[in-house]
């Protein structure tokens, strides 16, 4: 029973990491939280799974769309959104209520094309089951897992060795010296956001496979725990986004199977509660 719950648990906490490091990358190099991602990303993630049950289009192809849907979305947030109040110096408060007005449209758009039920997954997906002993594995729960490590290590090494990543940092460090560095900072910003996005794009795809459907209306709440997980991490942290997704799903499920399924939501803000109070930084944040 543990180790089944264990195996569950990073299941769930892998695609809650893929969320947080949107949040990251776009307070790293930006400053502010966009509270958009969450909407942007179901969104990408219900045109994907349309695909699959109305053309029966494979996960692959599905999964691609969802990314170039929800990158599309994160450029137009960028142009429409943020980037005329970053023109005219605004505080970051009115960028944050910016997000929330882009949200809320998104929301309003999902209920529109794509009503307010949930959708499932085609039922023959992820049948298959693996015995392992302790653990009984499920085919999609090693899709989850393989896409998401594997996107976290490739997005890590990224960042640290490739030119653009490395203009990211300098423009999350300090926008007017890369400028002067002769970064061109608005086409980093671009990229940041629309790879944010995209990655979003994807831990919705696979939500929807480990729940085995999207509900337009799960933006929000699965926003929120991206938030959390912000925090408990560390903001601006990748590391932390990474390792404490795992840590806040882990935990989530442990809460279901050993006391109230009522409480799964409430896990996160407890855990932002007591982070607060004990190391307001986060795990693996740094001290101003």
């Amino acid at each position: 029973m543990f180790w089944q719950q264990l195996v569950n648990g990073l299941t769930v906490g892998s695609t809650y990491s893929l969320i947080a490091l949107g949040y990251t990358l776009i307070f790293g190099v930006l400053g502010i939280i966009n509270m958009a991602h969450g909407q942007i990303f179901i969104f990408g993630s219900l045109v994907g799974l349309v695909l699959m049950t109305s053309l029966n289009m494979p996960l692959g192809v599905a999964l691609i769309v969802a990314i170039v849907i929800s990158a599309i979305l994160g450029l137009v947030l960028e142009y429409t959104a943020l980037r005329p109040l970053r023109k005219k110096n605004v505080p970051h408060l009115a960028s944050l209520i910016s997000t929330i007005g882009f949200a809320i449209l998104m929301e309003e758009a999902m209920h529109k094309f794509f009503g307010a039920d949930s959708r499932a997954f085609p039922q023959s997906f992820g049948d298959t089951t693996f015995d392992l002993g302790l653990v009984q594995i499920r085919s999609v729960d090693l899709v989850i897992l393989g896409i998401s490590v594997l996107l976290m290590f490739v997005l890590h090494f990224w960042i640290q060795k490739t030119k653009m990543g490395k203009a990211i940092r300098a423009t999350a460090e300090n926008t007017d010296t890369a400028n002067i560095l002769g970064i061109n900072t608005n086409m980093v910003i671009v990229v940041t956001v629309m790879l944010a996005s995209a990655l979003g794009g994807v831990a919705g795809i696979l939500i929807g496979m480990a729940y085995s459907a999207l509900i337009p209306t799960m933006g929000m709440t699965l926003g929120f725990k991206g938030l959390a997980v912000l925090i408990l991490g560390g903001v601006g942290s990748i590391p932390g986004a990474m390792v404490c997704g795992v840590l806040l799903g882990i935990i989530e499920v442990f809460t279901v199977a050993y006391g109230d399924s009522s409480y799964r939501d409430a896990v996160a803000f407890g855990l932002i509660i007591l982070i607060l109070l004990l190391k307001p930084e986060g795990l693996f944040g740094r001290k101003a």
